[in-house]
């Protein structure tokens, strides 16, 4: 219970606080937008941008760390294509945005804010590993899938296939963010002194903020769409993911550290980014924004269950 009240419940509460004063309409949706294009277009960027720059990169991409994690991601994404399309009879780009859903977990917002609360800020190195290629390789690998999908037997070249690909994901200011920092650190220069507390600061707003926006957007969600697979979102990616992914871990024998990031990041549940894949394409929408906001609810309850089973 000590683990619910003074880890997992703060953070939900800044959710809870923008979801209660959009839900009675002290918040408009014009203020939300800007609180989220600040957080997540400028603030988080900063912190990612910094946090790649100064990151130990050979330490911190550990094979097991990083296979335990997305193998589990992409068999979510594989169940849940399969099961949408064959049982559910659902046409294949849907298919493709309820796999896109149940593997793009909330590891920024929510896989953050709780690992740092649980474990404190040292203890973020494999989180912030697995967030780095988190948006370009599932964006790429949604987007890629998707168009393959829609374009079948119409003649998408390659080249403009690559080119719709790389566009969608490299304007995200995220992947900005975590490209300019890779590219920083690789060249082995320092950041300037001003620079690097300037993107300090901005970063240190960016998580509280981003979380109380957050509350803000799912509040313009409805519990709504097939319930089946809402279910089947929400059961793979809260309950499947991290299961598979503790299993690999054992398996890598990762340590403590890597364990604890890799579980609770994957335990986390469907990002807003799923509800906005499916936007784009129009398809699946009611459908990922229930299980959006459906399992950010429940994730009070397994965050806590995960925390009490890690070390």
């Amino acid at each position: 219970m000590e683990i619910l009240l003074a880890v997992i419940l703060p953070v939900f509460l800044v959710t809870g606080a923008g979801y209660g004063l959009a839900r009675a309409g002290r918040l408009s949706e014009k203020a939300v937008d800007a609180i989220m294009d600040f957080s997540q277009g400028i603030a988080v960027p900063c912190l990612l941008f910094r946090q790649m720059a100064h990151m130990d990169l050979g330490a911190s991409f550990a094979p097991g760390l990083v296979i335990s994690f997305y193998a589990g991601a992409f068999l979510c994404f594989g169940i849940a294509f399969a099961a949408t399309w064959r049982l559910f009879r659902r046409p294949l780009d849907e298919a493709v945005a309820t796999g896109f859903a149940a593997m793009f977990s909330n590891t920024l917002l929510l896989g953050l804010s709780i690992t740092e609360r649980a474990y404190g800020p040292d203890a973020l190195v494999g989180n912030y590993a697995i967030i780095a290629l988190h948006s370009p390789l599932f964006y790429g690998f949604g987007i890629t899938f998707m168009e393959l999908v829609r374009h079948h037997g119409h003649g998408l070249s390659t080249l403009t296939l690559t080119r719709k690909v790389l566009r969608a994901v490299f304007t995200q200011p995220l992947v900005v963010g975590i490209t300019l920092g890779f590219a920083v650190n690789l060249s082995g220069l320092p950041l300037p002194e001003a620079l690097d507390a300037a993107t300090e600061m901005l970063g240190k707003a960016g998580l509280p903020t981003a979380l109380f926006g957050l509350g803000g957007v799912l509040f313009r969600y409805r519990i709504e769409g097939d319930k089946a697979i809402v279910a089947l979102i929400v059961g793979l990616a809260l309950f499947v993911h991290p299961v598979v992914t503790y299993g690999l871990a054992q398996l890598f024998h990762l340590p403590t550290a890597g364990l604890r990031s890799a579980v609770v990041t994957a335990a986390m549940p469907p990002g807003a980014n799923a509800y906005l894949f499916a936007h784009f394409y129009a398809v699946g929408r009611r459908a990922n924004a229930s299980a959006v906001l459906f399992g950010t609810a429940a994730t009070i309850l397994t965050a806590w269950f995960w925390l009490q089973v890690l070390p």
